[in-house]
């Protein structure tokens, strides 16, 4: 069998939720995408990708990102079976899920969950330390697979914070800094050298308008 040496991964974040629009803190929580405000984005979305063709396709589990998988995939002929994971979860925050930063910004705790970029637990939650080793256990997982079925492009469903920690991994960006918006996401280039997968470029999912003249 054929080992593809080079790999596109299309990493996506959900579509709108009530709660992104009211900016309280999501995690774990089962929220649905809120419609039909979250169509523009989604239909934005399934347009830039309409002429791709995916070898696998990996979404989180929870509904938001099951809606936005459904929406991307309407109308494909080419359509995989999706493999849902736990493991591509936001970023469990515990005490602060349902509470936006107006709520929280006095506490003392909040301030030294910020100020450590996630490394310290919000209470009852997930530290970023955390996010970044379930992460590794599926990148690895997905890593195999890539190579067993020679797979070129795989689609990525999931949050704000797996994509700020893969941003954070191959594009060395600070992990606060690393947001997207909804329904928007980031691709990511891959190329294997001496039998290791290296990121060589990412780029942003939708491309970027081009300015007119």
């Amino acid at each position: 069998m054929a080992v593809a040496d080079r790999l596109e991964l299309v990493v996506v974040r959900h579509g709108l939720t009530a709660w992104n629009r009211e900016r309280r803190y999501q995690g774990q929580r089962d929220i649905p995408l809120l419609l039909p405000e979250a169509r523009p984005g989604l239909d934005r979305l399934r347009e830039a990708l309409a002429g791709e063709d995916f070898g696998a396709v990996h979404a989180s589990d929870l509904m938001r990102c099951r809606q936005t998988l459904a929406h991307v995939l309407v109308g494909r002929r080419d359509a995989v079976t999706p493999r849902f994971d736990a493991r591509l979860r936001e970023l469990d925050f515990g005490e602060y899920e349902g509470k936006c930063y107006e709520e929280l910004q006095a506490l003392p705790a909040y301030r030294a969950w910020i100020d450590s970029v996630g490394e310290q637990a919000p209470p009852g939650g997930e530290s970023t330390r955390a996010l970044r080793t379930r992460l590794g256990e599926w990148l690895g997982d997905l890593l195999a697979d890539v190579e067993a079925q020679a797979l070129e492009r795989v689609l990525i469903v999931t949050h704000g914070g797996v994509i700020r920690e893969l941003r954070r991994h191959f594009e060395e960006t600070d992990f606060w800094e690393g947001s997207v918006g909804q329904a928007e996401g980031r691709r990511f280039t891959f190329v294997q050298r001496e039998g290791e997968w290296q990121c060589s470029c990412s780029s942003a999912v939708p491309a970027p308008a081009r300015a007119t003249r």
